[in-house]
């Protein structure tokens, strides 16, 4: 491996090149600094091909702080204005957007279009880039206020010959970086932005950064129907609408409403997504497909079914729900309440946690509030000089619907805008 060769200084360099890093790109070299953003994987911005199923769901017409984590962090960085902000700053980069149910969208419901919207506005404002690079060293320099980051690179261009699909490509650029001969080189910025995203252990650990453990969250909930062990099984595949309301020691925890499916485990699907994320092994977990009827609108149609359909539900059994529920479902909920003498209307699950967590959209856990100073994100200077934290390398996640992708590109403005601010720019 050759020795480190010193290359160019700049005003702020990104570490991570997913949403928040070029957000933070795009804002701080449009102030007028020089950035660099380094990527350790092979190309800017993949990160953000998964999101919203490749439909990319940019963010939610209503940023309710309480969606958040830690909402009175989200509420100081994200400010009163922020839905605005977002809709000016896509418009800034030429990413037009539209609504679907309060969650906002790229026209063009394609990730990659969003993506190549970003990437052309970080060219267009000068953003230099470094793409698989393993950060090795992180010194602060404060004689001369600078930054110095070591790292290795990889010595020529990474190939991908005769690929022309993208997965392919993709594929076959990382099994060359995997192989490419590589070289140490540093380079010196005067403000360092972490946005490495829900892996961010080894950068904390670089700039001798607190850091929480991280796991997985937005994932599948594994529960059992006490009173009917087969019924998921039988509904393993269908789908509900259906208000999921969580709850412990009898007391409600959450409510959510949505569509969710069942698995053999349990429940999937965004509401029980929402819900994974406030849970706990022993809680309790009541399904109430007819949440749209009130107690007395249910006890009319009821009346008016009964009447229609020749007998009560108690006559007619699982027959009596046809047209309002799948018969699997109407099944489960008879054999539940099957000595109650008022209709069925709910199922009630134990909790055993989450699973299938490899699915996982985002990750609780990394750098910790406490080290970072609001609403800049700079991290306190007694921890660390000229350096700030944005996106999920923060310990900061929130329910699905567009809530963390708008927190990484706020994250990310805030970061740049409060970097250029002290370098004076």
């Amino acid at each position: 491996m050759a020795a480190a060769a010193h290359t160019s200084c700049y005003d702020v360099a990104i570490i991570g090149g997913g949403a928040s890093g070029l957000a933070a790109a795009c804002t701080a070299a449009r102030a007028g600094a020089r950035v660099v953003v380094l990527e350790r994987d092979v190309a800017l911005g993949l990160p953000i091909l998964a999101t919203g199923n490749g439909r990319c769901n940019l963010s939610n017409r209503h940023l309710d702080p309480a969606r958040y984590r830690h909402p009175d962090c989200a509420r100081a960085v994200m400010g009163d204005r922020a839905e605005e902000e977002l809709e000016a700053f896509f418009s800034s980069v030429g990413i037009v957007t539209c609504s679907l149910e309060d969650r906002l969208y790229p026209m063009s419901k394609r990730a990659e279009s969003v993506r190549d919207a970003l990437l052309n506005a970080c060219t267009r404002a000068g953003v230099n880039e470094r793409c698989g690079i393993t950060l090795l060293d992180a010194c602060y320099q404060p004689d001369q206020a600078c930054w110095t980051l070591t790292f290795e690179t990889p010595t020529r261009p990474l190939r991908a010959k005769g690929k022309t699909d993208g997965h392919a490509q993709l594929r076959a650029w990382r099994r060359d970086l995997a192989a490419a001969p590589r070289v140490v080189e540093q380079l010196g910025a005067r403000h360092i932005i972490i946005a490495c995203g829900g892996t961010s252990g080894e950068v904390a650990e670089l700039f001798q950064l607190p850091h929480l453990a991280e796991a997985p969250q937005l994932c599948p909930i594994a529960c059992t129907l006490p009173h009917h062990p087969r019924a998921l099984k039988e509904l393993d595949g269908m789908r509900s609408d259906v208000k999921l309301t969580l709850k412990r020691a009898g007391q409600t925890v959450w409510t959510e409403t949505g569509e969710v499916l069942f698995r053999s485990y349990g429940i999937s699907g965004v509401a029980a997504f929402n819900l994974s994320r406030r849970l706990q092994p022993g809680d309790e977990l009541i399904i109430d497909p007819f949440y749209q009827f009130s107690d007395d609108a249910f006890t009319r149609l009821e009346a008016e079914r009964s009447r229609a359909l020749g007998g009560s539900w108690k006559h007619l059994g699982a027959a009596w729900f046809d047209g309002l529920l799948v018969r699997p479902l109407a099944e489960a909920l008879l054999h539940e309440h099957n000595d109650e003498s008022t209709c069925p209307r709910t199922l009630r699950l134990a909790v055993q946690g989450t699973t299938e967590e490899r699915v996982a959209q985002v990750r609780r856990g990394g750098i910790p509030f406490e080290a970072i100073d609001l609403p800049s994100l700079t991290v306190r200077p007694a921890i660390a000089p000229a350096l700030s934290v944005c996106g999920e390398s923060l310990d900061m996640d929130a329910d699905c619907g567009g809530y963390n992708l708008a927190w990484a590109w706020l994250s990310g403005m805030r970061a740049a805008s409060s970097a250029v601010k002290d370098l004076g720019l």
